[in-house]
């Protein structure tokens, strides 16, 4: 790893312990620019990447119509096709909170400008493409005067963490409201859980296990470009295949286990280290896999105080699923997420088994916020309607940070820092800003097909 350290983003300068959600502005408390809507005013709002995340996102910003007027106005896809099925599939649902014409449905790169321009000052811009255009896409909000939504995890390497940082400031300094899609710390449940541990309910926190284990999902594994469309648009379709995209399925993947269990101890690691490897080189009709990611990962975290964090993902077919979350302290130990990403309920135990008969609390969730995905959303429009400091990007780079980290010392088996990790130089989109429809992708297959690896052990400073 590179030991090459800039003062101004080591860990002890970034890293803030987030006790709540509202305390992730470091602007609370400071007069502001008033950019926000009136408790009466519609705000529009502007779907940028009109995937599955982004659809999904868009019906929870219209979901919160009860909190004052709101219609989605203006939608960005480099796909036709995924955009025209995303607007059908919103209008539906949605009916006249959707008012998307034909000429606010943009194709193409420069597509984001267009919308963003489309909306004024106040408005509300959802960012859900590939992680590696979020920083572009962020600072041109920023200029523009319009809060945010954007889609975890929000980086992959060390540049674009600390342009991101920087980008978070500017936003406060505006007044911005920008929320993140780390909908574990809005699941009430483990809002609560995290409060009874602050205040001593387990005792001092030593361990966290966070596990995701199942089959091959979603775009993570790759047989060869086909041809059509061009590359770089193929491995846009194909994100979780590529590290610059996405960070792979280490970084996409694990991000709420990783993110809610360190909010649990109110802590990120200090360091990393772990194995990985790829145990199926073939598709099961036999077609060789060109991705870049490893199908198991272990990765060992340690805290600043000595405490570990174990984070194991499988995608394997066949072998034991596994998809919780555990806490444990030096009085008891707490199931976080009893199964899934969030899902509860939380509970705290007696010793560090859990079982029934020594369980001493569980949580129990009001009527009408049983949904994380929702509870952002109506956090994110009463911190816009009512100008309340609110901007979680910092969490979020710091969390996108730590699986970066992880992912890291399992490709390159090298011990891995939080600061090596933040400071490192190699960026994986380098001109992301400059790219169109015909660029080249950062990545290209060679004669085989197939994309370049990790090589633990052999390449030592990068990822492939």
């Amino acid at each position: 790893m590179s030991k090459e350290r800039n003062p101004v983003t080591s860990r002890r300068d970034f890293i803030k312990t987030t006790g709540t959600i509202a305390a992730t502005s470091a602007l609370a408390g400071v007069i502001l620019p008033h950019v926000h809507a009136a408790e009466s005013g519609t705000l529009q709002i502007a779907l940028i990447g009109a995937g599955g995340r982004g659809t999904g996102a868009a019906g929870n910003a219209l979901s919160t119509i009860k909190k004052g007027p709101v219609t989605l106005s203006a939608m960005v896809d480099v796909f036709e096709d995924r955009l025209e099925l995303s607007y059908q599939t919103i209008k539906k649902e949605f009916g006249d909170l959707v008012d998307v014409p034909k000429d606010k449905r943009f194709i193409g790169f420069d597509g984001y400008k267009h919308a963003m321009d489309s909306l004024k000052r106040g408005d509300i811009v959802i960012l859900t493409t590939p992680l590696a255009f979020r920083w572009v896409h962020f600072k041109y909000a920023i200029e523009k005067g319009l809060n945010v939504f954007m889609e975890k995890p929000v980086t992959a390497d060390g540049p674009t963490s600390r342009r991101m940082l920087e980008l978070a400031k500017d936003a406060s300094a505006k007044g911005l409201k920008v929320g993140v899609g780390l909908m574990s710390r809005h699941a009430r449940h483990l809002q609560d859980l995290h409060k009874r541990v602050q205040d001593g309910a387990i005792g001092d926190v030593l361990l966290m296990r966070g596990y995701r284990m199942h089959g091959p999902v979603a775009s993570a594994f790759s047989t060869r470009w086909p041809g059509k469309p061009s590359e770089l648009l193929w491995q846009i379709s194909r994100f979780h295949s590529f590290i610059w995209a996405s960070g792979g399925c280490y970084s996409d993947f694990y991000i709420h286990h990783i993110d809610h269990l360190c909010w649990m101890k109110n802590a990120w690691p200090v360091k990393a280290h772990g194995l990985g490897g790829r145990h199926y080189r073939t598709s099961p009709d036999g077609e060789p896999w060109v991705d870049q990611n490893f199908d198991s990962y272990a990765v060992e975290y340690t805290f600043e105080d000595g405490a570990k964090f174990y984070m194991d993902g499988r995608c394997n077919s066949g072998a034991l699923p596994m998809y919780f979350t555990h806490v444990h302290g030096t009085k008891g130990m707490a199931i976080a997420a009893r199964h899934g990403d969030y899902s509860g309920p939380s509970s705290i135990h007696n010793g560090q088994v859990p079982t029934r008969s020594n369980m001493s609390w569980q949580s129990k969730v009001e009527r009408g916020e049983n949904d994380p995905y929702v509870n952002e959303w109506n956090d994110l429009m009463d911190a816009i309607r009512n100008d309340k400091p609110y901007n979680e990007v910092p969490f979020g780079v710091q969390a996108s940070v730590v699986c970066s980290m992880g992912r890291m010392a399992a490709h390159t088996g090298q011990e891995v820092t939080y600061d090596e990790m933040l400071n490192h130089p190699i960026e994986y989109a380098l001109g992301i800003d400059k790219w169109t429809m015909d660029s080249p992708p950062p990545v290209t297959h060679d004669k085989d097909g197939k994309y370049p690896v990790p090589m633990p052990g052999f390449k030592n400073d990068r990822e492939f």
